[in-house]
Formats: C-alpha cells, sequence, structure tokens
C-alpha cells in the first residue's frame, strides 16, 4: 500500500520570505512543498528564489482553487505568505483583495476542509506604534490598533476576522498570524525599492561608497537613529516549521528578533561584513512620508517563547554577516 503524500500548500512560495519558508519546509524528504505564485518576467523572475529546492508541485494562482479542491485530502497544511506587500501601493482596493479577501476565503476552506492554517501578518498594524507593540490577540486588542496605511490596515483587518472566526468556533484546527517585523535576507532581489536597507545600501558598500540614510525629523531620535526590530529571514523560516511540527499553537504572534536597533547599526554591520570603513551621509525624508513614518519597533516575543519557541534569535551583526558573505557578496546570491 502507498503512503499517503503529506503536502504543505505554500501561497508566496517564490517571494522573498515564503522562498525561504519553502527551502527549509522543503529539507523533510517526508513533505511535499506546493508553491501557489505568480514567477512573472523570465530573466529576473522569482523562479531562482525557489530553483534550488525540490519542490511537490507549482500552481499558478488563478488555478489555486481548482488544485486545492482536487488535492485537499494529501494537504496538511496552507502556508499562506501571498500578499501585496508594498506600503506605497496606490490601489486600495488591489490591496485589500490580495490582503483580506483572498486570506479570508482561504481562511474559511481551511476551516471547512478542517486543514492548519498558518498566515503572514504585519507589524505594520500597529500604526505609529504610540500603544505599543505587544500582541495581545483577544477581538478588543485587534481593534485597538490604527495602521498608518492601507497595507497595515488589510493586515489588520485579516487579523482581526480570524479572531472572530475563532471566537466563534468557526475555524481551522491551526490557524496562526505572524506580524513580520523588518524581515532582511536572501531571495530579495526582486523587490525592487521594497527591499530591506541592507539589499538596497550593499552595491555602495561593496565599492566602498557613501551610503545616504534619511535623516531623523524627531528631535528625540538623532539622524540614524530611528530604531527598528530587523529579523533575520532564516529565523522566521525556524518560527514557520516549527509551527507546522505543533499543531496546538493558534493565535496571532510578533515575530521580530525582539530588539530594536538603528539604522546606523546596520548600515555599519554591512560595511563591517564587506571589510570596509563606514561612509555615511544622511538626507531629509520626503515631506509625504515624515508623518507616516516609524522611529521606534520592537517586537514582544514573550507569548511566542511562551507557546513553547525556544530558539534564539540571529543578533543583527550575525545575520548582516551571514546575508552579506554568503549571499549578497557571491556571484549566485540566491537561498
Amino acid at each position: 500500500m502507498s503512503t499517503p503524500r503529506r503536502i504543505i500548500f505554500v501561497t508566496g512560495g517564490a517571494g522573498f520570505i515564503g522562498s525561504n519558508v519553502v527551502g527549509r519546509l522543503a529539507q523533510d524528504p517526508t513533505l511535499d512543498i506546493v508553491v501557489c505564485d505568480r514567477l512573472r518576467e523570465a530573466e529576473t523572475g522569482k523562479w531562482r528564489n525557489i530553483a534550488k529546492h525540490p519542490i511537490g508541485d507549482f500552481v499558478h494562482p488563478d488555478n489555486m482553487w481548482e488544485w486545492l479542491e482536487k488535492r485537499w485530502r494529501d494537504v496538511e497544511a496552507v502556508v499562506h505568505m501571498g500578499a501585496v506587500s508594498s506600503t506605497t501601493e496606490p490601489d486600495a482596493d488591489k490591496i485589500i483583495h490580495a490582503n483580506f479577501t483572498l486570506s479570508r476565503d482561504l481562511f474559511r476552506w481551511c476551516a471547512d476542509h478542517q486543514r492548519r492554517f498558518i498566515y503572514a501578518s504585519s507589524a505594520a498594524t500597529y500604526g505609529d506604534g504610540s500603544h505599543g507593540f505587544d500582541d495581545k490577540d483577544d477581538y478588543q486588542s485587534l481593534t485597538g490598533l490604527r495602521p498608518l496605511n492601507t497595507y497595515g490596515w488589510s493586515k489588520a483587518l485579516f487579523d482581526q476576522f480570524a479572531a472572530r472566526q475563532a471566537a466563534r468556533d468557526y475555524a481551522p484546527p491551526q490557524w496562526v498570524g505572524l506580524k513580520f517585523f523588518n524581515v532582511y535576507g536572501p531571495n530579495e532581489e526582486h523587490k525592487g525599492g521594497m527591499k530591506s536597507v541592507v539589499a538596497q545600501i550593499w552595491p555602495k558598500v561593496a565599492h566602498g561608497d557613501t551610503v545616504r540614510l534619511f535623516k531623523s525629523h524627531n528631535p528625540d531620535y538623532a539622524d540614524g537613529g530611528q530604531l527598528r526590530d530587523f529579523v533575520y529571514v532564516r529565523d522566521v523560516a525556524d518560527v514557520v516549521e516549527w509551527l507546522t511540527q505543533n499543531p496546538q499553537v493558534n493565535g496571532v504572534y510578533n515575530l521580530g528578533s525582539g530588539q530594536a536597533r538603528s539604522f546606523k547599526d546596520l548600515a555599519e554591520a554591512t560595511f563591517k561584513a564587506a571589510g570596509k570603513t563606514p561612509k555615511i551621509e544622511y538626507f531629509d525624508m520626503p515631506p509625504g512620508l515624515r508623518g507616516k513614518y516609524q522611529y521606534y519597533t520592537q517586537a514582544s516575543m514573550e507569548r511566542l517563547k511562551a507557546a513553547g519557541y525556544a530558539k534564539p534569535f540571529t543578533s543583527l551583526e550575525d545575520g548582516v554577516a551571514d546575508y552579506v558573505q554568503s549571499y549578497l557578496s557571491q556571484p549566485d546570491p540566491y537561498a
């Protein structure tokens, strides 16, 4: 008798975070990882992000529902990383369709078919951070957040939907939302202007040129002293893998390093990893961005640890060094 296939279906699986998750999960020989995504351009498209990993199938998003209905008995979990992730996307209808409507329909599909569901939320749901970064996931706490842009609102709206459905006992057997903070690491070449700061400044760092960072327009922060919770994508993949192995974990959780660091720290770590002397100058932030700018983010990670996740997170210096030396500086920068 043949052994039943064990499938994890990953939407956005050729994207930045999704492809790193695919790479990690594909290391398990008992699993078939099915990628659902759009690859776009053949020369510069996202196929390179998954080219090194043995995937079980590739599904275009237009064929997703048909594929799921045919194969649902083999699917153990849906890992939903697909989204419009640009915080500057001007089409609000496009954002809400991709980030809320599709997520809602996948959540309901998993509930109806009793399949597990892990999805990407965002630290953008916290808005300006004035209410802190505590990942309480009761409905009242989730509805109290005030995102600064349509992207953050779309993610917050779905967190609220998932929590409300779970409270009504209409949810997948496992449902977990992950509020990603500032993720950086390999496989973000396709992201253009939305790449991490490490990736954006790398060409200048590699040549020993001066890199430019935003000036601060807040008297409480020095130029380059704006703080972010930078988390290495390897750690993100670790957490997702752990969740697939711990179906008892449910809810919405922060996913950051738990340590706020400055953009100046990040730039200096990039120069150090390249063996170069730091050269940094500062320029004015565009006026349209100033009112929407977060000067501080730091994930509270206590709830994820309380749920049983015990692996330490990579330090900024170690993560940047690995990214620069193992990927950005190599002829083949893909993981």
